[in-house]
This record gives structure tokens, C-alpha cells and sequence, in this order.
């Protein structure tokens, strides 16, 4: 008669030590709450600048010229623009990588916040960067009689091309990778 080995018992010490690791690993995401409150403050800062913008072209558009009042619309469409780039950050982040956000109550909360999912987080903050880029590509074009510089307006535009590609490119391999639930 053979002996059957015993089954295999995990030592309850190793176990305790395992849980409480993967708890701390996991638990560590509120590390990345501090970051997002840090990019609310930065929001309120580009606030601040906006409205400083706003002033100033408030001031200068009764003497502004159509070109400066066309740039001044694309400076604070720019900072508006980053402002979403940063709610978009803050709230994708927040939700897929440290909790979720209980839309519950809110009825005024805008559907995306809670729905984008790492491969929606990806679009979204590509599209804005492209949207940015685009508008400094602009704001040079608009301003190309005051300050022509050939080598400045090449670079705004092989970066803006480099975007447009990227996003793009990611796009494409979303959709032919499958890469619908941000996996």
C-alpha cells in the first residue's frame, strides 16, 4: 500500500502576510487622490489666468484690430480647452483608478464623468491635445504678419501632424484590438 501525500495546507502565517499585502497594494490607489485634488488647484489657477485674459481683451477689443480680437477668442478657447483636459483627468482618473463615483442624487452630473473607460480616457485626452495643439497652430497662422517665423510655424505644424497621427493610430488599434473596456 502506498502512502498518498497530504494535501497541501498553505501556512495561515504566509496567508495573513499575503492578505495584508495585497490589502496595502490595493488600498495604495488613495495615494493617487492627493494628485487629483492637486489638479483641481491647478484648475483653479487656469480659472484665474482665463479670467485675467478675459480682462485684458475685454480692455483692448474696442481698439483691437479683427486679426487680435480672432487671437484673443483662441487664447481663451485654449485655456477653456485645457481646463476640460484637466476635469477629464481628474474625473476618468479618479473613477477608473482610485473609486468609484456614485452618480446617485446628481441628476445634473454629466453622463461621460462615470462612463469613460481607459480606452475613452485615452480619446478623450488625445482629441483634447489635438484641439490644443490645432489652436496654437492657428493662433501662430493669425498671427503669421506680426511674427513670421518659418521655423517655429514648422515645428507648431509637423507637432500638430505628430498628434493627429498618434490619435489616430490609437484609434485604429482600439478598434481593431478590441479595446473596448480599457483593457
Amino acid at each position: 500500500m502506498s502512502e498518498q501525500p497530504a494535501p497541501y495546507r498553505p501556512n495561515p502565517s504566509l496567508k495573513r502576510i499575503e492578505r495584508g499585502l495585497e490589502s496595502l497594494l490595493f488600498n495604495s490607489r488613495w495615494l493617487m487622490a492627493p494628485f487629483y485634488l492637486g489638479l483641481v488647484v491647478s484648475l483653479a489657477v487656469l480659472l484665474y489666468k482665463f479670467l485675467m485674459l478675459l480682462w485684458e481683451f475685454v480692455l483692448h477689443v474696442p481698439v483691437a484690430k479683427e486679426a487680435d480680437v480672432i487671437l484673443g477668442v483662441l487664447s481663451l478657447i485654449d485655456v477653456s480647452l485645457t481646463g476640460n483636459l484637466v476635469l477629464i483627468v481628474v474625473f476618468s482618473g479618479y473613477e477608473n483608478f482610485v473609486s468609484r463615483i456614485d452618480p446617485r442624487g446628481h441628476p445634473g452630473w454629466p453622463e461621460w464623468m462615470t462612463r469613460v473607460d481607459f480606452a475613452g480616457l485615452k480619446q478623450k485626452l488625445l482629441a483634447s491635445i489635438v484641439a490644443i495643439s490645432a489652436i496654437q497652430v492657428l493662433k501662430a497662422f493669425m498671427n503669421i504678419d506680426a511674427a513670421f517665423d518659418a521655423q517655429k510655424m514648422g515645428w507648431l505644424v509637423a507637432i500638430h501632424l505628430v498628434f493627429v497621427i498618434s490619435t489616430l493610430m490609437l484609434a485604429v488599434s482600439d478598434r481593431w484590438g478590441g479595446d473596448h473596456n480599457g483593457e
